[in-house]
């Protein structure tokens, strides 16, 4: 299924940073490029940032040039990246916007630090993962089931029934495997 807003290709911002987790960053990117959409991917400075198992991703601008406005969803991985994100104004305020202005937003695993700290979870349902769970209902948000299609759904320890299926079969593991142990 492609993806269009309103007919026409979306141009997609990637908020990222140094010990960004790399498959949360380059997954979405790439699948993004591959369904002809123009992403961006902007930091604390411009030029190459790593992610926690070494890959580098060119950072095309800082967050203070990033014009919120000109973009259609935003996406922002986790990883440890989130935690020097969030103490970004310009990142905050490039998320403040983007649910003032009520467009698409994907925050994967801990990117939901910088929904946190910009203020925007109060009120929300969220899904997370175990280690925000605490920082997400501290900031008034409902901690909800991970929905997966209308078939299937796991809890919100879907990351647990990851582990323990890692634990009982390898480091190898299908989602299909844990969502069904979950």
């Amino acid at each position: 299924v492609q993806v269009t807003l309103g007919g026409r290709w979306m141009k997609v911002l990637i908020i990222s940073a140094d010990g960004f987790e790399d498959s949360e960053l380059l997954y979405p990117y790439y699948r993004m490029l591959e369904e002809g959409h123009q992403v961006t991917v902007a930091s604390h400075r411009k030029g190459k940032i790593t992610g926690k198992h070494g890959y580098e991703v060119a950072a095309e601008m800082p967050f203070e040039r990033v014009t919120a406005e000109e973009y259609d969803a935003l996406i922002i991985p986790g990883g440890r990246a989130p935690e020097s994100v969030r103490l970004s104004e310009a990142a905050l305020g490039i998320v403040r916007h983007f649910f003032e202005a009520r467009k698409p937003v994907a925050s994967i695993c801990h990117g939901l630090q910088v929904l946190i700290s910009a203020g925007v979870v109060k009120g929300r349902k969220a899904p997370c993962w175990k280690g925000v769970r605490d920082d997400l209902k501290a900031a008034g948000a409902l901690v909800v089931p991970v929905g997966l299609d209308d078939v299937v759904t796991a809890h919100a320890d879907l990351y647990d029934a990851v582990e323990a299926k890692e634990a009982e079969h390898g480091d190898y593991l299908e989602l299909n495997d844990a969502v069904a142990a979950a």
